[in-house]
């Protein structure tokens, strides 16, 4: 196996933006020249098996996974992929090569396909430079790699490409520079590949080829190297000197105009102050403006109004609630998983979102709150285990767990047991990496391999969370009158309701075991050679290794989680903060500057590398002060801008030059759908009152089962894991079959006693829509003569033009309809229900009332005022339908199901 992995350095401490070894320079000795001139012809060099030998098997394909590098290998013949496991390739070339006959070699002859039956086909011909390389391989001995060199650099050339037009090209080269100070030129060993074939073409020499104006990296992988070559082709002439001089308000600002300047692209102008508001309070709180509150911040003439408005959203209980949803969600609080965890599955999963939104609301710095996550224990120091059961049964009764020092049921997941599903899992919320490639094979796009996974993996082995089975456990059980053997949920049956009594019930808890330092045994000395290596072996699975640095002996901690702990925020705390800086910046931008958010791997990096820093910098500096990050990118112009675009950014959707139209997330979408059509009151108080909120945490409140369906359907994260993919923010047809056809929609959208169509109503003189249900008995017969009646003095009342005494007349007409309305008619009630109708329809409301109730629809739901014309076509239909009441139901309908609606932009 591979005993060392190189660039470490720069994945771990210069920021991996540079894209790991690429930052190095050659060594100042002689370079050796490529391996294609120097076997040319024949030579009396033997190939090095690390550096030249298992390259070339890249090169050609043999071990990629498509071939011998697959999980089964290939016609009984198995490489590892992409060649890390020295040893284990050796072994298998030594069963088809011939060290004293080397041409006769089954392998070469099958690399030659001598007969024809080679499913790979030709890969090198007699007469080519690969063929020598193999060949005087074999014929040095087939020697390996016991001692691996460590690469010490990967530097490509040139640096970055800048193309002009389609078809212009640029061959790269390659050297490798190793620790011992040698170097080497290894272009022809050198694998390539483009990340965005629609933008540049590489071949397998290196020569790169534009094509569609835009920008994209070119990947160079060589030994233990990655390296990627930034390739742009300008969509415009306005570059360099040509570039307009456009302000840069922050350091933010300055990074993004010096990539778009390359690229001859022209930012978006600022966005409005409406649709400033409207985005960045949903991307804050995740709750749209109040109609008052757009109105207040639009005659705000104050310069720093935004900035200000900014400052008050992170204030808000929402902000806390929304954010901490989100975390939630990259954690993996899922009720699902939850089950069999303390004493109730939904009771664990809220007191999960309370324990991290409470410490976002006193904006504890962001490595405290992942310690709380990743070093959680159950019982405090000294604490017997009846004491901590106490404790926890009165965080169950009084929701107070938040006040716990840490969140134990991060370990208690279902999904998270087994040390390979916490490797994953850890390696994924925390560090942003796609490790699990590494559990059977060199990761195809990272520096990690089979071993690196092996070594992490050991610092989860120690933890544990169970069900009390200690004596205490047993003796709470027997004073509860609880058989001990119970398990599972037949168990949680009978605590339930006893906890809800307020009596105390064993919990399960969070158990360290100390690691054990093997005992070399008595007869080691006595041991053959195989049964030394096996034990050695298996003493070495026992060694802890952080990814990309030195191994730790776990036998010297009480808790092993401690020194991982203090690695992420230590040696590796810039791929620590770089994860969750990247990922807020992609619920602000609609996509990361490293994208997907988490796969921050050599091969895929940065789309803006110094913008990543800065802000990864200004993130440690700042203590993971996370209220720092989110003034910070809102306040800069990149952020600010339009999301109409320019003639030079309209395809760009990576450089941050305009706004992304960005369908609002499943939580927000279902709220602003309510928040929108409830009633003045419940959103005068929805800044502050997050009850029944489904940002405020899916696992609380009635409107949960209700509404699940509604969060299926917009793509809220199922938490089954801990990657990102498990949330979708992509449109779909059963998203617009629900805002046009789903009972909740047309419920909200009616003109009853909880909807602002309701008040609007009322104000209106309309009777309230209420839902008929079947009684024994009917209307009396009097109602029909008591509803005429009072309906003949609404219409007098208003032909007088006396308004107090017209609503009061109304007021008593719906009061009666109320009392009555919910029984079936009486037989002889047709008289009064023509009546009923005919007054509805009589109703004439003020031009001025309508246009009120369309700037307030519009401002509800779009968060702006309607434009002259939208007002006039949203007036006409309102006052035009056969009863204005239904008019405007009808705009507020067709309002919730424009794009401008359920998008941010």
């Amino acid at each position: 196996m591979r005993l060392a992995l190189t660039m470490t350095a720069a994945l771990l401490t210069a920021g991996v933006a540079a894209a790991g070894p690429n930052s190095g320079t050659p060594a100042t000795g002689k370079k050796a020249a490529p391996i294609s001139q120097r076997f040319a012809a024949t030579a009396d060099e033997t190939p090095d098996f690390q550096k030249h030998v298992v390259p070339l098997l890249g090169k050609l394909g043999c071990n990629g996974r498509a071939c011998h590098g697959a999980f089964s290998g290939q016609g009984g013949f198995q490489l590892s992929l992409f060649g890390y496991d020295f040893n284990k390739d050796r072994e298998g070339l030594l069963e088809r090569v011939d060290t004293d006959d080397s041409s006769e070699s089954y392998a070469l002859h099958k690399a030659l396909n001598l007969d024809d039956d080679h499913e790979g086909g030709e890969r090198m011909k007699r007469d080519s430079w690969e063929y020598r390389v193999f060949e005087k391989w074999i014929a040095g001995g087939a020697e390996g790699a016991e001692d691996p060199a460590v690469l010490e650099s990967l530097v490509v050339s040139p640096a970055e490409i800048t193309f002009k037009t389609a078809g212009d090209s640029a061959r790269l080269n390659v050297t490798a520079v190793w620790s011992d100070g040698t170097s080497e030129d290894v272009t022809p060993l050198t694998r390539f590949a483009t990340n965005d074939d629609q933008i540049a073409l590489v071949s397998e020499d290196g020569t790169v080829t534009a094509k569609e104006p835009g920008d994209t990296h070119v990947v160079a992988f060589y030994d233990n190297g990655i390296t990627p070559v930034p390739v742009i082709r300008p969509v415009s002439e306005q570059i360099a000197a040509n570039y307009p001089n456009i302000p840069a308000p922050t350091e933010i600002d300055r990074h993004v105009l010096a990539k778009l300047a390359k690229l001859g692209e022209l930012p978006s102008e600022k966005a409005d102050d409406a649709t400033f508001l409207r985005r960045v309070t949903l991307d804050v709180t995740g709750t749209l403006p109040t109609p008052d509150e757009i109105r207040a911040f639009l005659s705000d003439s104050s310069r720093d109004k935004r900035a200000k408005k900014v400052e008050e959203l992170l204030e808000r209980p929402a902000y806390a609630a929304y954010w901490a949803n989100w975390l939630c969600d990259i954690t993996g609080n899922s009720l699902d998983k939850l089950n069999n965890v303390g004493v109730d599955a939904n009771v664990s999963a809220t007191q999960w979102f309370d324990w991290v939104r409470d410490r976002l609301a006193e904006n504890r710095p962001y490595d405290e709150i992942a310690e709380g996550l990743v070093m959680a224990t159950s019982r405090r120091e000294g604490e017997s285990y009846v004491d901590y059961c106490e404790r926890y049964s009165g965080y169950y009764r009084d929701k107070q767990i938040a006040t716990a020092d840490s969140m134990p049921w991060f370990w208690a997941r279902q999904n998270f047991r087994t040390p390979e599903e916490r490797a994953i899992g850890f390696a994924y919320t925390f560090l942003g990496v796609r490790i699990q490639c590494a559990q059977c094979h060199k990761h195809p796009f990272d520096v990690w391999t089979q071993e690196d996974f092996t070594d992490f993996q050991q610092f989860f082995t120690s933890v544990r969370y169970q069900a009390g089975v200690n004596k205490d456990a047993r003796e709470m059980l027997t004073k509860l009158n609880i058989d001990e053997d119970l398990k599972g949920n037949r168990l949680l049956r009978e605590l339930k309701p006893l906890l809800k009594e307020g009596k105390d019930v064993p919990f399960p808890e969070v158990l360290i075991q100390k690691p054990k330092q093997p005992q070399k045994p008595k007869n080691f000395a006595k041991m053959s050679e195989k049964q030394k290596q096996r034990y050695l072996a298996r003493v070495r699975t026992k060694n802890a290794r952080v990814l990309g640095g030195d191994t730790v002996n776990v036998y010297e901690y009480d808790d092993p989680r401690r020194p991982l702990m203090d690695w992420m925020t230590g040696p590796a705390e810039e791929l620590f903060a770089r994860a969750i800086v990247n990922r807020v910046w992609e619920r602000y931008f609609g996509r990361g500057i490293v994208h997907p958010t988490d796969d921050l791997s050599l091969a895929n990096p940065p789309s803006n590398a110094p913008l990543l820093d800065h802000l990864v910098e200004g993130f440690l500096a700042h203590n993971y002060d996370l209220k720092w990050l989110h003034r910070t990118i809102t306040a800069s112009d990149a952020y600010q801008r339009s999301w109409k675009p320019t003639e030079t950014n309209t395809l760009d959707e990576k450089n941050f030059a305009r706004a992304l139209i960005r369908r609002l997330p499943a939580e927000a979408a279902v709220d602003a759908v309510s928040l929108s059509t409830t009633t003045a009151a419940v959103l005068d108080e929805s800044e502050e009152d997050l009850d029944d909120r489904l940002i405020s945490d899916p696992f609380r409140g009635a409107r949960v089962s209700e509404r699940k369906y509604a969060l299926g359907v917009f793509g809220a994260s199922i938490r089954e894991t801990n990657c990102d993919c498990d949330r979708s923010n992509d449109p779909s047809l059963l998203q617009t079959v629900y805002l046009r056809n789903d009972r909740d929609i047309l419920t909200q959208t009616e003109w009853s006693k909880d909807t602002w169509l309701g008040e609007i109503a009322a104000d209106w003189g309309y009777p309230l829509k209420t839902a008929a249900k079947p009684r024994g008995r009917t209307r009396p017969a009097s109602y029909t003569e008591t509803l005429k009646r009072l309906t003949e003095n609404v219409l007098r009342q208003k032909a007088r033009g006396n308004k107090a005494a017209f609503q009061k007349a109304s007021k008593s007409r719906l009061e009666f309809i109320k009392r009555w309305k919910k029984l079936p008619p009486h037989p002889d009630d047709k008289l009064g229900n023509k009546l009923a109708d005919a007054a509805e329809k009589s109703i004439e409301v003020r031009r001025h009332d309508v246009r009120e109730a369309v700037n307030e629809a519009y401002l509800r739901t779009l968060s702006r005022f309607p434009t002259d014309e939208e007002r006039s076509i949203a007036e006409d239909a309102v006052v035009g339908a056969d009863k204005p009441i239904e008019g405007l139901r009808d705009l507020v309908w067709a309002l919730l199901n424009t794009k401008e609606f359920i998008v941010n932009h």
